[in-house]
């Protein structure tokens, strides 16, 4: 195959943030725009925020709109005074589908952001596409000294970047919202939701997860009516960050397949998927980041999302000016 380049021109990554109600609680919406009406909607994992798709969004804007979540407690969104259920945190991505008029969006879950994608498209037969990202939770793994070994393994294959990034998004979160939610998410029943599904469905996993063996991935797969598996060689859990290129294509290249076919394999090579993020920075870009990174988060200790937009903007921007124009080929 000769050389060729899958990265198009910088994107737009200008962002503006949003708030979808429901009752007492909100979801903060973080969207980058685009010409077109089939949008992305992003559910991140336990604890940690629409930070985590910073890489992955920008490139995803081929059909429309991306939409990326955060959800009560975590990012700094306030949440209630009890633990929400799997089922209340899918209400949320509902209303958000709803209020957005989304058309068929194609929503992308991220390891507990899988059990509410799960959630919500197995209520919804309208949905056409789904890919779950490192999907939870193992049922050979619902005891915490079992689950926990298993995610030490998986962050021992992170970039230091995303242990950064984990760390400050738990602080954010605090512990005791953490643990309120750790054992909903350990008890939700996922398995069961499979056979509902009738959206075609992508499940994505990286080498080095051992939070999602090959094994379960592969179950999930066999379980859900229309499913396709890939796994990224030297990734790990938290895959679409470290390897946002790859996943990015996978998800595009998923999206435009027709239904009754399932030819991904003929469609994209390993060595495609497999792109790592570039992890140098110039000073100036760095700094840039620095700052919009700051000012993201003074905004979400004010709660102010116009000041929450105004970082991430300069933040992407500044990724997004540093990165090299990628290509592959064999």
């Amino acid at each position: 195959m000769p050389a060729r380049a899958h990265r198009r021109n910088a994107p737009d990554v200008t962002v503006d943030v949003t708030r979808v109600r429901r009752g007492a609680v909100y979801a903060r919406v973080s969207t980058i725009a685009a010409e077109g009406e089939r949008a992305f909607v992003l559910v991140a994992g336990i604890g940690v925020a629409a930070t985590y798709f910073e890489r992955l969004a920008p490139h995803l804007n081929e059909f429309g709109a991306v939409h990326a979540l955060d959800l009560p407690g975590f990012g700094g969104v306030p949440h209630p005074g009890r633990a929400m259920t799997i089922g209340q945190y899918a209400d949320l991505v509902e209303a958000v589908i709803d209020d957005l008029q989304l058309h068929d969006p194609i929503l992308i879950g991220h390891s507990m952001g899988t059990q509410l994608v799960a959630e919500v498209a197995a209520r919804r037969a309208d949905l056409q596409t789904v890919v779950l990202i490192g999907p939870v939770v193992d049922p050979h793994a619902r005891r915490l000294p079992v689950l926990a070994w298993r995610f030490l393994r998986a962050t021992w294959h992170e970039p230091f970047k995303v242990k950064l990034l984990a760390l400050s998004a738990y602080l954010t979160c605090g512990f005791r919202w953490f643990f309120r939610i750790l054992p909903v998410m350990m008890r939700f029943p996922i398995e069961d939701r499979f056979a509902k599904i009738r959206a075609r469905t992508l499940v994505i996993r990286g080498e080095h997860d051992a939070v999602v063996p090959r094994e379960w991935a592969q179950r999930v797969a066999e379980s859900i009516p229309f499913a396709s598996t890939w796994e990224i060689g030297g990734a790990g859990h938290s895959v679409m960050h470290g390897h946002a290129d790859g996943v990015a294509k996978l998800c595009l290249e998923f999206a435009r397949m027709p239904r009754d076919t399932d030819d991904l394999l003929n469609r994209m090579s390993d060595a495609e998927a497999e792109v790592r993020e570039p992890l140098a920075a110039t000073p100036g870009a760095a700094f840039r980041a620095l700052v919009g990174r700051l000012r993201e988060a003074v905004g979400v200790w004010r709660r102010d999302d116009r000041l929450i937009a105004r970082g991430k903007t300069e933040h992407a921007r500044a990724m997004a000016e540093d990165r090299p124009r990628s290509t592959v080929g064999d």
